[in-house]
């Protein structure tokens, strides 16, 4: 099991330098964003950098893409592989990472820098994540990149973010921001980023007084209105199913909590039922379907409340709903066991039978919106639920509590065709928000008021977790 964060993820700490924005990727909803240069930059000599947090695991999700053909010599893809590697080619393979990249809690800030005129071979392709370059490939085909080659990047071919014309599946799940291409430079990382001097941790800097060249581009994702806008002033991206909803405050300077796709439970398979960028968690086979959330909070340490909703947008078959949700504590985690409703140090379920511990509360239907707020407390925490926003029950010093234990966001028993979105503050386009509220220091975006509860997100955890 991938470990789950408590505090400040990696590639997100607080900075002076503030990511306001990201876009959130949706795979199920084939959203991309493409252009055509109208004129040729250097084909030679770029760089393309971005931060991004991964969706789902295991599948093959393109990243960028520039030319139309599968036998165009010059095609240039960046994806993720599906062993979780990240791959390079064109009609030839030319890297692929021994590493994996399996952590969807955190931000990885990837920079390819290439220039094909170096007189050394190994040189005209380089890749960092997170500040350090990789070394280690199962593949390394540079040598096959002969000096001077013009590559379709900056060519006056289809230019996607999200997607490929190729293998038009394979679409992006998850967030992305601060997407750059530089023509005619190739960049070192500490052109966009440096290391956290009291952490350690790699985060961004200001990218805007880069030289973008021709056909360069700054996607900075702050104008809801046109997300594919180029903020450098160049030719914009054209959206394919994105929207202002898809605008983000989950971003590397201000990192969310999501579902985490490697705890999710399937009766014991692990492999399925995540999108949304890991806030969508459907039924697939069998019964239990459960998901538990990136960040956690201690409810024995400080004072602060925190709160998030959760939407059933789908229900079960046109049947009555049946969910659990609630909290459920690391010790629950550990030991690899199933949290249901009578381990859940908090949990609560809705149209279940009477035997669950708290007790059932009635029945629910697509639409509605489960709100859970803690209070904190040295020595009497309190859990309350929502629907729609009453007041439905309250659990005082929880039943099932254990001192000095994180408890993490917690849903389960999503039956076959049921599907939930939840909300962290980070809402997506499945997830309706009709007037909008933040929390107390303006973080998030919720349906319902927060109860004065923060958003489970690292600017809040670094201020109010203890």
């Amino acid at each position: 099991m991938e470990t789950l964060q408590r505090t400040a993820n990696r590639g997100s700490v607080p900075t002076g330098y503030n990511v306001a924005n990201g876009c959130a990727f949706d795979a199920t909803r084939s959203e991309k964003m493409t252009k055509t240069p109208t004129s040729a930059g250097n084909r030679r000599t770029f760089t393309i950098s971005f931060w991004h947090k991964r969706g789902g695991l295991n599948t093959k999700d393109y990243i960028f893409e520039a030319g139309n053909s599968d036998a165009d010599a010059d095609r240039f893809t960046l994806r993720w592989g599906t062993g979780n590697t990240l791959d390079i080619q064109t009609s030839a393979t030319y890297l692929i990472t021994n590493r994996l990249f399996r952590d969807v809690s955190a931000w990885y800030h990837v920079v390819l820098a290439v220039d094909t005129t170096d007189g050394t071979a190994s040189n005209r392709m380089k890749l960092y994540v997170n500040g350090v370059a990789e070394t280690s490939f199962s593949t390394d085909n540079r040598g096959d990149i002969n000096q001077n080659f013009d590559f379709a990047v900056n060519n006056t071919k289809k230019h996607i973010i999200g997607n490929s014309d190729v293998e038009g599946s394979n679409f992006l799940d998850g967030n992305l921001c601060e997407f750059v291409i530089l023509d005619g430079t190739a960049a070192a990382p500490t052109a966009f980023g440096e290391f956290d001097e009291d952490s350690g941790i790699w985060k961004p800097i200001d990218v805007s007084g880069l030289t973008f060249g021709t056909n360069g581009c700054y996607l900075d994702f702050e104008d809801s209105s046109n997300m594919g806008n180029d903020a450098n002033g160049g030719l914009d991206f054209t959206e394919s199913n994105i929207n202002a909803t898809d605008q983000s405050q989950d971003t590397c300077t201000n990192n969310f909590a999501t579902w985490n796709f490697n705890t999710g439970s399937t009766e014991g398979n692990v492999s399925g039922g995540f999108s949304g960028g890991n806030l969508i968690r459907q039924g697939v086979n069998g019964s239990f379907n459960a998901c538990v959330a990136t960040m956690g909070i201690n409810p024995y340490i400080g004072t602060a409340s925190w709160y998030w909703e959760l939407e059933i947008t789908v229900d079960n078959d046109g049947n009555s709903i049946e969910c659990i949700v609630g909290w459920v504590s690391e010790n629950i985690l550990n030991s690899d066991s199933h949290a249901t409703g009578a381990v859940v140090s908090a949990g609560f379920a809705f149209n279940t039978s009477t035997n669950w511990d708290p007790p059932a509360e009635g029945t629910g239907a697509a639409g509605d919106i489960f709100s859970m707020h803690l209070q904190c407390d040295s020595s009497n925490p309190t859990f309350k639920w929502f629907k729609n926003d009453t007041l439905v029950f309250t659990d005082r010093n929880a039943q099932h509590t254990i001192d000095n234990c994180i408890y993490f966001p917690y849903g389960a028993a999503f039956k076959n065709t049921m599907e939930a979105v939840a909300n962290f503050g980070n809402p997506i386009q499945e997830f309706a928000i009709d007037s909008g509220n933040s929390d107390p220091d303006g973080h998030g975006t919720f349906e319902f008021a927060t109860k004065s509860g923060f958003a489970l997100c690292t600017k809040n955890l670094a201020e109010y977790a203890g």
